[in-house]
């Protein structure tokens, strides 16, 4: 809960949510007082993948053969009309950054404790071009990563990659066309800062992974670096 609001009477918090409902971000429900983000039937129902010590998991099987990774991993199944469709869909179009902060937070609680991302030292979330996070005011990637960084003490890389080319949306692509159409889109402005680093590749969604492959390839310029992602779901 925002500290501000912890000083608010409960009652008055109660009278002000009539006119200014708080609302699921799951469901578009109204929360109760006790619920913060999701209401309790949301996050009952997180749909959790359990991947995270399965070295062999959906999501590490996308980049086996193509790139080297200690380790992939989501936090979410996904689904095109889900509850974490909804989710997403408010981070990135709605310029709700709560639901983003709220996955996050989560996203570090259910993994800082496995062991194949144990040794993880730096979060790194997939960039966006400097106009698209302009014209959206931030970037959902760094949005979660900002959340786990709540949880997890970590160092957050920031801008230690960097998108240079604006690509068209990968929504409509097969992933030929998606590994094509970021291929030569990112850059490392400071690979020294990344040296001999353990850093986790942070995505809202991976489908064909395209785009994580485009930035664990630009990373692979980096001397003992070494590269996990995790994705808060997986199509």
């Amino acid at each position: 809960m925002n500290p501000l609001l912890a000083t608010v009477p409960r009652a008055l918090r109660d009278l002000g949510g009539l006119f200014l409902p708080r609302r699921c971000g799951g469901c578009d429900q109204g929360l109760r007082h006790f619920e913060h983000c999701l209401c309790s039937l949301c996050e009952a129902d997180l749909p959790r993948t359990r991947f995270h010590d399965d070295p062999r998991n959906r999501v590490e099987e996308l980049f086996r053969g193509k790139v080297q990774l200690e380790a992939a991993s989501a936090f979410l199944h996904f689904s095109p009309t889900g509850m974490v469709q909804r989710m997403l869909h408010r981070i990135k179009y709605h310029h709700d950054r709560q639901p983003g902060l709220e996955l996050g937070r989560r996203m570090a609680d259910d993994i800082r404790t496995s062991e194949r991302f144990g040794t993880v030292d730096m979060l790194l979330p997939v960039p966006l071009h400097p106009r698209k996070e302009h014209a959206r005011g931030y970037n959902q990637s760094q949005v979660l990563v900002d959340g786990m960084l709540e949880r997890w003490p970590v160092e957050n890389a920031g801008k230690g990659l960097v998108r240079v080319v604006r690509t068209p949306s990968q929504t409509r692509r097969n992933r030929l066309d998606r590994w094509l159409n970021v291929k030569e889109a990112f850059h490392l402005p400071d690979p020294e800062k990344l040296r001999g680093r353990h850093v986790l590749i942070v995505d809202d969604v991976v489908t064909t992974g395209a785009t994580l492959e485009g930035c664990v390839k630009a990373l692979g310029a980096v001397p003992d670096i070494r590269v996990s992602v995790y994705t808060a779901a997986c199509a």
